[in-house]
């Protein structure tokens, strides 16, 4: 590895220790899907999000519920104290398309239709309110 591309990865490295982030890979759901769970609670404050996934009816919404809780547990990692009721929101969430596996399906006439299982991965930030701000 080049001098620079060093250097600018040790200030990528460093810049992600101030972000409290849980990242999941290869959910075996379209990213369609994906994006249609994450929609409903971006922006949202996690204990109000948490009881949007939990009840809803998507199949996505565990496996981001599941994320949500280990983005929350890795803030109060880095931060060594429990998070207070309302103190965290989700900053940024997206969903990008993962690996893709191909399936043949048969068909009439001896043919063969192609059938993609799709995946994704979804990357979930949060991060605390500030304290100046008032509601």
């Amino acid at each position: 590895m080049g001098k620079r591309k060093r250097i600018s990865a040790e200030k990528r490295k460093e810049a992600l220790k101030t972000l409290y982030f849980a990242k999941a890979n290869n959910i075996p759901s379209s990213p369609r899907k994906m994006r249609y769970v994450v929609d409903m609670i971006r922006g949202m404050e996690v204990n109000r999000a948490l009881g949007v996934l939990r009840f809803s009816k998507k199949a996505a919404a565990a496996n981001v519920e599941k994320l949500l809780l280990s983005a929350i547990n890795n803030w109060e990692q880095k931060n060594d104290r429990k998070a207070e009721d309302g103190e965290l929101f989700i900053s940024r969430v997206f969903v990008d398309e993962g690996v893709t596996m191909k399936r043949m399906r048969p068909a009439p006439q001896g043919r063969g239709y192609r059938i993609r299982k799709r995946s994704n991965h979804v990357t979930l930030f949060v991060d605390a309110k500030p304290n100046d701000v008032k509601e």
